[in-house]
């Protein structure tokens, strides 16, 4: 019916177990006395307790409520069970259902379906909440909230056709409808007001509302207006792009909602009603023409082909069939013979073609509705995007912390000076609370997302389209891809290249294909025009490309209006081919009667035929070469098979078997009753169909950037594995040097225990039923492990402890499932490697979304799959992506550094001036955070990324040494430098605080004392300190400004160059310009020329002293190393394990068996493991991983 949940007590449950959207939830009951006091606490506070209870939902509900059991709970807390742990606060309420026209008649069918334990009886209600657009209801007999929205799984394939086969009453309908909801995708577009509202509460916004009520109060009109005007355009394009975001997804769903659809009654009438009012378990007709898909259904009768690149990015056509009627009583998705997906349809997909059986209508049976559907899912998962766990959003939000505590210093100080000096205590609260907006630069936040706009826009324009921006910055840590092998590193189309054809318990000669000649006719050549899943779409040819290319070598065509060979036919369901008129060939035609799809799992397809004018059923096979062999009469397959295969896989050839067998005549069999199982056995092996598979172009010299680079290349594919290790060797992957060590693995069996064996692959391999080996074979330093699938899913199950040790050299891993390929991504990520994938197909969907980066090379504009899609045909992307995250990720901290110590100057120099009881003036706080620190924040972000790839990456955090380090040398060195002007002008001698024209050269006296301000903020103390102040937030942004190696020299910013030329020239202008309404609009006093000569000395040195120190230490990648290894900081895991087995003797093994060990059995329950291609969670501390830490490293 869902996620599973997990009962933990009476108070607590876990939902959506194992999902992306995995919660805990805490059950609460409101208490009317707690509510009542939360409401005077919220009168006393001006409404601010409410304003935390809505920014903190957690203390909303432990305030107003106490833990109760779950049967009792009328208010549940909700915690997401990721890293940030974050919380939401829903209500439960009651929907009360209606027994219908028909009182006597039971109110569900299935009285052991989810939806009759969920009501309550007999008052015909039922308990539930709703969360992220799910529904979750009460379950009376398990005792805990389970989601809602779907069939059961547990149904078996009986069940369904025999319960839900001919539909549901109208009454039962409207039952079901009003617990689970309508079947719609509902987007609402919230009123602009509502927006804003939302907008204004964000903690950012409100810290500016306190801020400009405060320098309104201080009589800082020009400034509080400025900041409103620029928070309102701020506020404006925000409101507008979220907006802009829900008005798109409202138009992309709007079509779901709005279909009508035909469904059954008991199998007696067919009511059209609007989808929306489908529910699970309607039957329903598939029409075909271009039907869109309203919801997830089981397909009942008959076939049908969709288009799911809504769901995947490949057009290619998907062939669907019938759930059989297995008499099976265990679960459908378990019991059915093929992969369960073969007989689904997904909401949003397009169906092209449906082929009815025995002349009844093509029909369905809803399985999931409205957001528990494929469609809903990916719509929610855009809804509700998972958080980015990424150290320096958390690091920074710390940081601001600790700046809030220095702010509390800073009050504290200022409270102590003005209370001395017996100041107004309402100037003494303004002034005190002023500091917390000088030292806790608002805009902090903000500034450290414009990098991430600047690259996102760089990247689009190159291609590359990301629909999670915060993932940019995740790319600069990368160290580690996955690339798929077809259509990824090789070219997407393949060329046939020859048919080597079993003949005489061995192979015949080569027969090349050739564009001017065809292949001579045999069953060879029948199953390569027949066994495929093509179809004509508006008169071309549509489907796999291998397909595509294998029909087009036979010359014939495809014809699908077989109506006037129907006469002849017990079952409708027929393609027929037949020779071009070019081809003379022995028979007319062949149809295809019957279609076992290609499905991953299986690695194979075939078909069932039979010839024009013959009753003879023929069954063809095409598939992955060692499955295929598999299902021959052992016989019929050539002895040299292997070493055959062997030669061309060697070679970097795509490699596919064929087969066929006769099932007997046409009036003896029915091929309804015909299994796949029955059907695919005891087959004659007919050859092998070699293809070439090109390396594209672009291939070689990316891996060897990504190589030079110290960024680690693997190869996940669901091909041949020598194939693989071919493609690995010529692309570079593999090193030509380096030696490639096999790992195969077999499980128990009832006679011998799992295994898993070492060998090269250049080496026949031995029989590994025999004990360990002990050949003496010399020490290899440079080794890539290779290993399939099969061996991958043994050495989890059974050689956990091994796989950290195998993964650190793994490099071409072959024949993986889906499933699989996802659990790989996931395993890496354990070793604490930050993980890419690079994949186009399907296959891969799980493991772009488990990877830190997953991209997909797609020719669509977003994929759903995947936060990154490249229409960028090969991999050149992947290196474009990682040196933008790089520049991103550098720019992030550039600008963290810059506004940080920014407002630690500013506040330095504010706190140095209250000593005097003054303060900066309004004209100069504007130019200092408006034409100095706005303008330098928006334009330091546009330094482009560096060419070329350096082999270490940038820090992944803020609070690190060498940052830290910057940013408090830094301002210790500020605070020195304008302490030393605040003293040093005191002590002048021509200083004087309540004279200021004494330090006025003579000739400017009369011009300068008629615009001398009563304000209070002239003085020579503030003239000195402001201009040290401002010239020092332009020499660091200068220093900060951080080029070569992973952005470009800041000199190629030209924006950024010219705006901190003319900030400077101003400055200095201000220094020597000897304009009195200047100075008096500045707040400024007139000084002696060889006091500006000195401010401009001091600033020299401040800012040499900075630079050196910055470029000298905090920039020394080689002295930090070395800190490092002489305090011993610990590395991330992976280095942790490389270290251990550079010393470990007989690593890697070689020629060696290892067995499993009852012992190792019983260390699974100590294990922490989990991964989408098993169902069960083992947990295993690997040895050599103690001690592991979370340092930098390559």
């Amino acid at each position: 019916m869902g996620g599973e949940a997990i009962y933990i007590d009476e108070h607590c449950q876990l939902i959506n177990h194992r999902e992306e959207n995995e919660m805990q939830m805490f059950a609460y009951k409101s208490q009317q006395c707690r509510q009542a006091l939360c409401i005077v606490g919220g009168i006393f506070t001006c409404g601010f307790l409410y304003l935390l209870f809505y920014w903190k939902p957690e203390w909303n509900v432990w305030a107003n409520c106490t833990p109760c059991s779950l049967e009792e709970a009328d208010v549940v807390l909700l915690r997401t069970t990721d890293d940030f742990k974050s919380y939401s606060r829903k209500v439960v309420r009651w929907v009360y259902l209606s027994p219908g026209s028909d009182r006597e008649r039971p109110l569900f069918q299935d009285q052991g379906s989810v939806l009759y334990k969920v009501t309550v009886h007999p008052d015909l209600k039922v308990r539930y909440f709703e969360a992220q657009k799910l529904r979750y209801a009460w379950d009376r007999m398990e005792s805990m909230f389970v989601k809602l929205g779907g069939l059961d799984d547990s149904l078996s394939c009986k069940d369904i056709h025999r319960k839900y086969g001919k539909g549901l009453s109208e009454d039962e309908e409207n039952v079901r409808r009003l617990i689970v909801g309508p079947n719609s995708i509902e987007i609402q577009i919230s009123p602009i007001w509502k927006l804003l509202f939302k907008e204004i509460l964000n903690p950012f916004y409100v810290f500016q509302v306190f801020s400009v009520c405060l320098w309104f109060a201080e009589d800082y009109m020009t400034y509080a207006i400025s900041i409103i005007i620029m928070s309102v355009i701020s506020i404006s394009l925000s409101v507008y792009d979220v907006r802009q975001q829900s008005v798109k997804l409202h138009k992309l769903v709007a079509e779901h909602n709005t279909m009508n659809v035909k469904v059954s009654r008991m199998g007696t009438v067919w009511e059209e009603i609007p989808s929306s009012q489908m529910v699970p378990g309607d039957v329903f007709q598939i029409t075909g023409n271009k039907q869109i898909l309203s919801c997830d259904a089981i397909l009942l009768s008959g076939s049908c082909i969709v288009n799911e690149s809504m769901l995947t990015g490949e057009s290619i056509p998907v062939t669907k069939s019938a759930l059989p009627q297995e008499s099976s009583s265990g679960p459908w998705k378990t019991s059915s013979p093929e992969d369960y997906k073969r007989h689904v349809l997904y909401c949003g997909t397009q169906v092209i073609q449906i082929k009815a059986a025995s002349g009844t209508a093509v029909q369905a049976m809803v399985l999931q509705t409205g957001f528990t559907t494929a469609k809903g899912e990916l719509v929610r998962s855009i809804l509700y995007p998972k958080p980015t766990d990424f150290k320096i959003y958390r690091d920074a939000t710390r940081f601001l912390m600790c700046l809030i505590a220095v702010a509390l210093i800073g009050m504290i100080y200022s409270v102590i000076i003005f209370t001395i000096n017996k100041v107004y205590a309402g100037d003494i609260v303004i002034d005190a609370l002023d500091v917390i907006t000088i030292a806790v630069p608002p805009a902090l936040p903000a500034a450290m997302t414009v990098g991430i706009i600047y690259a996102q826009g760089r990247l689009k324009k190159r291609g590359v389209f990301c629909i999670s921006p915060q993932r940019i910055n995740v790319c600069g840590q990368m160290n580690l891809v996955c690339f798929d092998k077809t259509g990824t590193l090789t070219e997407d189309g393949l060329d046939l290249w020859a048919l080597s054809e079993a003949k005489d318990h061995g192979f015949a000669p080569l027969l090349e294909f050739r564009s001017d000649a065809f292949l001579p006719w045999g069953p060879s050549y029948a199953a390569m025009a027949t066994c495929h899943s093509l179809i004509t779409i508006d008169g071309i040819i549509q489907g796999d490309p291998l397909d595509i290319k294998m029909f087009e070598a036979t010359g014939w065509v495809l014809d699908e209006n077989t109506e006037k060979f129907q006469s002849t036919q017990k079952d409708p369901l027929s393609l027929l081919v037949k020779p071009g008129t070019s081809l003379r060939a022995p028979v007319d035609g062949i149809i295809v009667l019957q279609q076992f799809p290609f499905s991953s799992s299986l690695q194979r397809m075939s078909v069932v035929t039979h010839m024009l004018d013959s009753d003879e059923l023929i069954l063809y096979m095409k598939g992955a070469p060692e499955k295929v062999a598999s299902l021959c009469q052992p016989e019929t397959v050539p002895l040299s098979f292997s070493t055959h295969l062997a030669v061309y896989t060697q070679q970097g050839f795509r490699v596919i078997a064929l087969a066929y067998r006769s099932l007997g005549s046409s009036e003896d069999i029915s091929l309804r009753k015909i299994s796949r199982e029955s059907a695919e056995m005891n087959l004659t092996f007919l050859g092998l169909l070699i293809l070439e598979n090109r390396l594209k172009v672009e291939t070689e010299p990316v891996l060897g950037e990504l190589r030079n680079a110290c960024i680690r290349s693997v190869m996940v594919t669901g091909d041949n594995l020598q194939t693989a290790v071919t493609v690995a060797k010529n692309s570079g992957m593999v090193p030509k040097s380096s030696k490639v060590i096999l790992v195969e693995a077999a499980p128990a069996t009832a006679s011998t225990q799992a295994y898993v064996s070492w060998s090269l692959v250049e080496e026949p391999r031995q029989n590994y039923g025999a004990m360990e080996s002990h050949i003496i074979m010399e020490p290899i330093t440079d080794y890539h492990f290779a290993m399939t699938g099969k061996s991958y899913e043994v050495l989890l199950q059974h050689f956990y402890h091994l796989v950290p040790k195998l993964l650190l050299n793994g490099t071409v891993f072959a024949r993986m499932a889906p499933g699989q390929k996802a659990s790989l991504v996931e395993e890496f990520q354990k070793l604490e490697y930050v993980v890419g994938m690079c994949g186009d197909g399907a296959n891969d969907c799980g493991a772009l979304k488990m990877a830190h980066a997953g991209i997909s090379l797609s020719e669509h504009e977003a994929s759903v799959a995947s936060p990154f899609t490249s229409n960028i045909p090969n991999i050149e992307c992947v290196p474009l992506l990682i040196r933008e995250g790089r520049a991103a990720l550098v720019t992030s901290f550039c600008v963290f550094k810059y506004m940080a110590l920014y407002s630690m100057i500013q506040y330095m120099g504010v706190l140095l001036l209250y000593w005097e009881l003054n303060d900066f003036g309004n004209y100069q706080f504007l130019f200092e955070d408006l034409a100095i620190t706005t303008v330098i924040g928006v334009t330091m972000n546009l330094n482009h990324a560096y060419p070329k790839l350096v082999p270490w990456r940038p820090p992944g955090q803020l609070i690190s040494p060498p940052l830290l380090l910057s940013v408090v040398f830094n301002t210790c060195l500020s605070l020195a430098l304008q302490t030393f002007g605040f003293v040093v002008v005191q002590n002048q001698d021509w200083y004087s605080r309540t004279d200021l024209l004494s330090g006025c050269p003579v000739w400017n006296v009369s011009n300068t004392s008629s615009f001398l301000s009563n304000d209070g903020f002239q003085s020579y103390e503030n003239t000195t300190v402001w201009l040290l102040s401002v010239i020092s937030c332009i020499s660091i942004a200068f220093i900060f400004s951080k080029g070569k190696p992973f952005r470009k020299p800041i000199y190629t910013n030209y924006i950024f160059m010219i705006v901190l030329l003319v900030q400077l020239g101003v400055c200095i202008f201000f220094i020597f310009a000897d304009i009195a309404g200047l100075y008096y609009a500045m707040d400024m006093v007139c000084t002696p020329v060889m006091w500006r000569g000195y401010i401009v000395i001091m600033l020299l040195v401040n800012f040499l002293i900075s630079f050196f120190v910055e470029e000298v230490i905090v920039e020394n990648r080689a002295l930090w190393l070395w800190l490092k290894q002489c305090f011993g900081v610990k590395s991330r895991r992976y280095r942790v394990l490389q270290r251990t087995l550079e010393g470990e003797p007989g690593w890697p093994p070689m020629a060696k068996t290892e067995f499993s060990h009852p012992a190792s059995l019983l260390e699974k329950d100590n294990m922490v493991f989990q991964n989408a291609a098993f169902e069960h969670s083992q947990e295993e501390q690997p040895p050599n991983w103690q001690g592991a830490g979370t340092g930098n490293a390559r």
